[in-house]
């Protein structure tokens, strides 16, 4: 095994680090307190070509895999926490369905768009009744010659006040009349057509320069051609966008953690209490010791997972997994820093207590860490399933 990574992937951290370095605490600070999307940064990360790094060629992205998206993403955490990452994580991942279902024609009108940052795109799959439990979403759509009528609700949709374009799922066919509950649902990739749609912005704990929204959705209008996929197929579309957003979650939160760590570290050199600093007891060393070690371990469970998706193999409990540890160790992480930097950590100017916020969404989004340990029990360890 080689964990080395390319020239050409160094070259990748060292551009985006470059990139992010434009952009300090202060800035992020400010966007986070004046709840205000950081449209500079994405234009940069967009003129810099990074949106475009898991698009093909010939849509005008550079080609690459999620292994160097991952990289991408690490990087961005690293630096904005979510607020960075939440900005872009969908323009990488959540466009691979697109890729591989999408007609020539939607791929050819539209990922150019997304790669040069003109077009923003959210991700409508959750809704208020359904949960994690996807097959029994109510947003229903009904064809009408050309086109498709769609109502219902989605919730914790991210980035719909930006939005131009949306992975929208739905039923064509009610759950009642499917042998297999995860049958008779479509894939959209839809306008976020303000006529039609009502977007509801939610108040939450962090992440502040990143909207999150619930749509009530009333009669829009979709044309056949946006279909992602087969009609009735949906699900299994959209599993082409659920091991890749599972890694470059996995791949921030380690990168949120590794910043807080450096903090934190930093911070324990320099803090001076009877005479010596704090970094020099073990009550301090040994936690952030602890907090490194498992960001190490998950991110090498995220570089697997990774790169068995780029190999075009079975990555579901790798890349599970890379969320599920992750997502502990970066918020383990954050926990630690701000009880290093004790009454400082909880105050706004040093930032960990920002980290902190944003970092705990990881354990509940895009799944649970209970949901991930269902599909591994049921999937990998083939026990009864719970629910």
């Amino acid at each position: 095994m080689d964990f080395e990574l390319t020239d050409s992937q160094k070259e990748i951290v060292e551009g985006v680090r470059a990139l992010c370095g434009r952009f300090p605490d202060e800035y992020w600070r400010g966007k986070d307190q004046r709840k205000e999307f950081p449209n500079e940064f994405y234009q940069a990360v967009a003129e810099a070509g990074y949106l475009g790094i898991a698009i093909p060629e010939e849509y005008g992205g550079s080609g690459l895999g999620i292994t160097e998206g991952a990289l991408v993403m690490k990087e961005v955490a690293y630096a904005g926490a979510m607020n960075a990452a939440s900005s872009i994580h969908l323009g990488i991942f959540g466009l691979a369905p697109l890729i591989r279902h999408g007609s020539e024609e939607i791929k050819r009108r539209y990922l150019p768009r997304v790669i040069s940052g003109q077009m923003h795109v959210s991700f409508a799959v959750t809704e208020p009744d359904a949960g994690n439990d996807i097959t029994h979403i109510k947003t229903f759509a009904r064809r009408e010659g050309d086109y498709y009528i769609i109502n219902g609700r989605k919730v914790f949709t991210t980035k719909a006040q930006e939005a131009h374009k949306m992975l929208l799922l739905t039923r064509t066919t009610p759950v009642e009349q499917v042998k297999k509950k995860t049958d008779g649902m479509t894939l959209f990739f839809a306008d976020v057509d303000r006529n039609a749609i009502e977007v509801r912005e939610l108040l939450k704990l962090g992440r502040h320069a990143v909207d999150t929204n619930m749509l009530f959705i009333d009669n829009l209008k979709v044309s056949a051609a946006d279909l992602v996929g087969e009609e009735g197929r949906g699900f299994h579309t959209l599993l082409d966008g659920l091991n890749p957003e599972r890694i470059l979650i996995a791949a921030e939160a380690v990168g949120i953690g590794r910043s807080v760590v450096d903090r934190a570290v930093r911070y324990a050199k320099e803090r001076i209490v009877f005479g010596r600093p704090i970094g020099q007891n073990q009550a301090i060393a040994h936690p952030l010791a602890d907090a490194y070690a498992k960001l190490e371990v998950a991110e090498l469970m995220m570089m697997k997972a990774a790169w068995l998706f780029d190999h075009n193999k079975p990555c579901g409990p790798e890349a599970n997994i890379a969320k599920l540890r992750a997502a502990e160790a970066g918020f383990e992480a954050c926990d630690r820093a701000v009880q290093t930097l004790g009454g400082y950590g909880y105050m706004q100017e040093y930032d960990v207590e920002r980290f902190f916020r944003e970092c705990r969404m990881l354990k509940i989004a895009p799944v649970s860490q209970e949901m991930v340990l269902n599909t591994i029990s049921e999937h990998v360890l083939k026990l009864p399933r719970s629910y």
